[in-house]
């Protein structure tokens, strides 16, 4: 398409019906779960009964809604921990291996590059499973040969997390790589020149020039972990993530609390999203 060239007017309203049927397959689901978040149904789907606060509310005994659901703020609880920690372990972990891979030459460099690269095309069942076969292979390792159970070998919240971390925290190291190869060179040079030392340069330049990149792919890296379904399944134990409670509860049916709590994710995603967005314009 050449934009200086007057466009047909079938050109235009096909470009309008595009557009407004791809962001209503987008958005129409969620508004729907949004709405039906409020309806008086003891069923998360249409009709529509009127409206009511109290999957939000209720404490029971024939209603329990989310402020009241031990179960699923448990299962929130234990979300935010594991998104907390692997948002921590990736976006160190992806910043070292950004620093290694843009400012060092060494042997293997694309090698290694490749395998860093290679969490993010397998797919999550497939990673999930390969991890929890390595845990318990090295699990049954020590325990037979030295006597000694390690818990972080068996399916529990340690595993998750690390589980998580091992794919997430490439994407970080891709986002500030991004980021660094912007950077000039030549401040840190001028800086260690003044007599500053290499480990001053970066905490007081480079890491300061990287903020928006590790405030953006650290916010990003904490949304990713605290939705992850594929990994977590096969390497949560006793204390399920929100995502897994949410799938055992509508396989066995469930109540539209599963619509008040969306609408929470909805409202609180979106809010963290403004806030990266707002930090990242204030940055520049």
């Amino acid at each position: 398409m050449i934009r200086s060239l007057p466009n047909s007017k079938g050109y235009r309203i096909s470009y309008g019906l595009f557009i407004s049927g791809y962001f209503i397959f987008l958005f129409a689901p969620l508004l729907v779960t949004c709405v039906l978040a409020f309806n008086n149904s003891d069923f998360p789907s249409l009709p529509w009964y009127g409206f009511s606060l109290d999957w939000f509310t209720s404490s029971g005994p024939e209603r329990f809604g989310i402020f009241h659901d031990s179960q699923n703020l448990r299962a929130i609880w234990t979300s935010f921990q594991t998104a907390f920690w692997v948002a921590i372990f990736s976006t160190l972990v992806g910043t070292c291996a950004a620093f290694l891979f843009e400012q060092e030459k060494f042997p293997g460099k694309g090698v290694l590059y490749f395998l860093m690269l290679a969490p993010l095309v397998i797919p999550g069942v497939i990673l999930g499973i390969s991890l929890l076969l390595a845990a318990n292979s090295a699990g049954t390792f020590v325990e037979n040969n030295f006597g000694i159970d390690v818990p972080l070998f068996r399916p529990s919240f340690w595993l998750v997390v690390a589980g998580q971390f091992s794919f997430i925290a490439t994407f970080v190291a891709l986002v500030v790589s991004a980021r660094l190869r912007k950077f000039d060179r030549t401040l840190e040079e001028a800086a260690m020149n003044l007599g500053a030392t290499r480990l001053e340069v970066i905490w007081h330049i480079t890491l300061k020039f990287l903020r928006p990149a590790l405030i953006g792919s650290g916010a990003v890296a904490f949304l990713m972990s605290f939705e992850n379904f594929n990994t977590t399944l096969f390497l949560v134990g006793s204390e399920p993530t929100l995502p897994i409670n949410l799938y055992l509860q509508v396989r066995d049916g469930s109540t539209p609390v599963i619509n008040a709590i969306s609408l929470l994710l909805i409202v609180g995603t979106s809010i963290l999203a403004l806030v990266n967005l707002y930090f990242s314009k204030a940055k520049q």
